[in-house]
C-alpha cells in the first residue's frame, strides 16, 4: 500500500477554509466561553483553549480557539491554519504584541510567547502529531511553500507566587 502523499490547497479550497475557520471559531469561542470551557472544549478529541491577542492593526481584542498542548506550566500551540499556504493572522498579532491571555476551560491565565528554536520543535513535533494526528498531513500539505510555527506560551505568574 502507498503512502499518502497531500498537496497544497488550491486559492479556492484556502478562500472556502478561511471562511469556514474564522465562523466555526467565532461560534465555538462563543460557547466556549459561556460554558466556561465545559462544552466544545474538543476538536476532533484534542484540546482546545481560547488565545485572546490584541489586533496589531486594528487595536481589538481578538479570540481564537486553538489545539494546545501542556509542558509543563507552558501552553504550546502552532500556527498551522489547517495546512494553508498562509499564516494565521492571530499568528502576526502574537508576534507584534507577545502578552496574551489564554482559557483552559474556566481558568484564564496571562503568558508571554516565543517560538520554539529547531532543537524544540523536534521535541515538541511528535508530542503534538501524537495528541492531533492531523497535524502531519497539515505538514505535509505545507512543506516547501511555509513553515508551521510552533509557539511556546509561558505564564507570567512568578513560580514563586504559587
Amino acid at each position: 500500500m502507498s503512502e499518502v502523499t497531500f498537496k497544497p490547497y488550491t486559492p479556492k479550497q484556502e478562500k472556502f477554509g478561511t471562511w469556514f475557520i474564522n465562523r466555526l471559531g467565532r461560534l465555538q469561542t462563543a460557547v466556549y466561553e459561556l460554558t466556561g470551557g465545559r462544552i466544545w472544549n474538543k476538536f476532533l478529541g484534542s484540546p482546545v483553549a481560547i488565545l485572546t491577542t490584541v489586533g496589531r492593526k486594528t487595536g481589538r481584542t481578538r479570540k481564537i480557539p486553538l489545539l494546545y498542548l501542556k509542558q509543563g506550566d507552558d501552553v504550546i500551540m502552532t500556527a498551522s491554519k489547517g495546512g494553508m499556504s498562509k499564516l494565521p493572522v492571530w499568528y502576526f498579532n502574537v508576534k507584534a504584541a507577545p502578552t496574551v491571555q489564554i482559557q483552559v476551560g474556566s481558568e484564564k491565565e496571562e503568558y508571554t510567547m516565543r517560538e520554539a528554536t529547531p532543537d524544540e520543535e523536534k521535541e515538541l513535533w511528535p508530542k503534538l502529531e501524537q495528541m492531533y494526528p492531523d497535524y502531519r498531513e497539515y505538514r505535509a500539505r505545507t512543506e516547501g511553500v511555509r513553515p508551521i510555527p510552533v509557539l511556546i506560551f509561558t505564564p507570567l505568574r512568578s513560580p514563586a507566587a504559587d
